[in-house]
């Protein structure tokens, strides 16, 4: 009887063992269809790579260039709005050399100062003139001190050459002649008269 129960279980351990073997069982036209289909996606991924590195390449070969045409071209623009001011200054120099009428001249150059200007203003080139306001080391080149009892102390007496900054960054400060509070008067002398 022992022995019919050993049988059994080793009866029931083959029949358990049969399905494993039977799933495991080498098929070789699913793992060529698995290798076909495994090696398609491979070639899809690397199709993708290789035109993702192009295109990459591209795109830094793109920017590059975009980069040396807006440095070399930067001021294209301004060079334009610079152009009739020169024209106007020539035109200046041709007419004082013909004429003697110094309000003429002296209008032309009203105008083409006012062309400057306003070519600079579209370019974010602003005059830092700061006579009056309260002396800026930021934006301020001090060239001297003066004594002055009517102004505060540090406050700009005179701009003897204007700054100027382009969109808010100082392009060059403005030379000036700051007041200083005025010195208090040396007491008199206490020494005596020579010759006592």
């Amino acid at each position: 009887m022992a022995n019919d129960e050993h049988k059994d279980d080793a009866q029931a351990a083959e029949d358990t063992a049969a399905p494993q073997e039977q799933q495991t069982e080498f098929n070789p036209a699913t793992l060529l269809k698995q290798l076909e289909e495994a090696q398609a996606e491979a070639r899809e991924y690397w199709d993708k790579l290789v035109r993702s590195q192009a295109e990459l390449e591209n795109l830094r070969k793109r920017a590059k260039r975009d980069v040396e045409q807006a440095h070399k071209y930067a001021l294209e623009k301004f060079a334009g709005e610079l152009l009739p001011v020169r024209d106007s200054l020539e035109m200046g120099l041709d007419a004082a050399q013909g004429e003697a009428d110094v309000n003429k001249i002296r209008e032309g150059t009203e105008l083409t100062l006012k062309m400057l200007v306003q070519a600079m203003s579209k370019q974010g080139i602003e005059a830092v003139d700061p006579e009056g306001e309260r002396f800026d080391p930021e934006r301020h080149q001090a060239m001297s001190m003066q004594e002055n009892a009517e102004l505060e102390p540090n406050t700009v007496m005179t701009v003897m050459q204007k700054g100027y900054v382009l969109n808010d960054r100082l392009l060059r400060p403005a030379m000036v002649i700051v007041s200083r509070a005025p010195a208090s008067e040396p007491p008199p002398s206490q020494d005596p008269p020579a010759g006592q």
